[in-house]
């Protein structure tokens, strides 16, 4: 691991708003330089994606960027952050995905010459290499189009770049549908850290050969699947915060690789992965609740350098289109941040207090992203010899401060949980800390139908 110490050691300096290493957009926006930024994201209603329809694809999703960066001129805002997820046949034809970048990247500067609004595109490729069954990590063919997309797009004026990777989610799915953290971690430290090495290897590269900014990855279809299947009650609440610590590493390799923030929204190890590193982060909470639920509505805001929506379809709702709505959302939820930093250390630390405090009692996936909490793991990560002890290690303190949160009443407990405490608490404290050993125990456990360990490396 490339990290051994902390960039931010204290509570009182990993706050919303700051970074140690911000990043500078190319229309002058500052991320984690003093001031929070909304960022947008939305999808459109079903309708059909092919080369012939790019003309009626064009005016629609310059129309949405368009109204959204109106109603920020008239909200006063100082700027804001488009993310472009494209559909599923964006990528794998780019040559869509490419047109619509540029066309909305059209809109954002003519607003900024008409106007001086500052706004960037976030350009956030499909993986697509999980429709290949199983899972073709290295040597699928989708690989192509996924980076053709990249490079074209940026070119076009996607600026920042990040994905949602699914490296490891043949094996992750099932281990959480099992609460088989052993298998889970598996499927994060060794699966998801060798995938992500190779995929943001080609990432980094085509940031510098087109000048962009490689934001970051998201562990979105690991740990918020499982966020997710805990608010249905289909797992414990307790693994699934555990699950959230487990998906940390995978992201960090990320930064490893060069990428420089802001990472991805729709995943909560941006925290951990600004204590660890320094950069700036994205972060959802009450305002993505269009995309889905969550237990950490408040307290996902107290890091935030940008705050997210998730995602929301352009749908008409009574006060006009959804994204504008959800972007005005977002404005007003991020002018309470940027007044608190300018009012000065006391009321910035006092919101995120407010913010962290009205969540972290209620659910053990809200306590691990209390700042406190946060330092605390991501030192024990750090101190790993490799990404699976720097896991285990992670995984364990965080159990512990579950643990010890509930016995003091600072953690509102669920005695039908406390079985499953026990239960992480033996598998954590008996699994190796050897990646070689920790693959031997699992490799057997694991249907080989689903997955190519060649395309890992194993």
């Amino acid at each position: 691991m490339k990290y051994k110490s902390l960039v931010i050691n204290s509570t009182n300096k990993l706050l919303f708003g700051t970074a140690p290493y911000p990043v500078t957009t190319p229309r002058g926006l500052i991320i984690g330089g003093g001031h929070v930024y909304p960022e947008i994201n939305f999808t459109i209603p079903p309708m059909e994606i092919t080369e012939k329809t790019i003309p009626e694809l064009i005016p629609y999703y310059k129309g949405i960027v368009s109204d959204t960066l109106e109603r920020a001129v008239h909200l006063n805002s100082e700027g804001i952050i488009v993310e472009f997820e494209p559909l599923i046949e964006m990528t794998r034809y780019p040559e869509i995905g490419v047109q619509l970048v540029k066309a909305m990247n059209d809109v954002c500067e003519d607003f900024f010459q008409v106007h001086g609004m500052k706004s960037e595109l976030r350009l956030t490729p499909n993986d697509l290499r999980e429709f290949d069954k199983p899972p073709k990590q290295r040597t699928s063919a989708y690989l192509e189009p996924m980076m053709e997309l990249f490079e074209r797009g940026a070119n076009a004026g996607g600026d920042l770049l990040s994905i949602e990777s699914t490296g490891g989610k043949e094996v992750s799915d099932d281990a959480i549908m099992m609460c088989d953290i052993k298998k889970f971690i598996f499927s994060q430290a060794v699966l998801g850290v060798r995938d992500i090495k190779m995929l943001w290897g080609k990432i980094v590269g085509i940031a510098k050969k087109t000048g962009k900014i490689p934001g970051g990855d998201t562990a979105c279809g690991f740990a918020n699947t499982a966020m997710i299947l805990a608010d249905r009650k289909y797992i414990p609440k307790i693994f699934a915060a555990i699950a959230r610590i487990a998906t940390i590493v995978r992201t960090l390799a990320a930064i490893e690789e060069g990428a420089t923030g802001p990472d991805k929204d729709c995943g909560y190890e941006g925290p951990f992965l600004k204590a660890i590193t320094g950069i700036p982060i994205s972060m959802e909470g009450k305002t993505a609740a269009c995309a889905h639920l969550s237990p950490v509505g408040n307290i996902a805001a107290a890091c935030a350098d940008l705050w997210s929506n998730e995602s929301v379809q352009n749908i008409k709702l009574l006060s006009g289109m959804a994204p504008v709505a959800y972007l005005e959302q977002l404005e007003y939820d991020t002018r309470i941040m940027n007044q608190a930093i300018k009012d000065g250390e006391d009321t910035w630390l006092k919101l995120q207090d407010l913010f962290v405090k009205s969540d972290s009692y209620h659910d053990p996936q809200a306590f691990i992203l209390a700042p406190e909490n946060v330092i605390t793991i991501s030192a024990e990560i750090v101190k790993g010899e490799n990404y699976v002890d720097a896991t285990l290690r992670g995984c364990k303190k965080g159990l512990e401060l579950i643990e010890n949160a509930q016995k003091e009443g600072l953690l509102k407990r669920d005695e039908m949980e406390d079985t499953w405490l026990e239960s992480l608490k033996t598998e954590l404290y008996n699994m190796p800390a050897d990646e070689e050993k920790l693959v031997e125990d699992v490799l057997p456990t694991i249907d080989q139908n689903k997955i190519i360990l060649s395309e890992y490396g194993l």
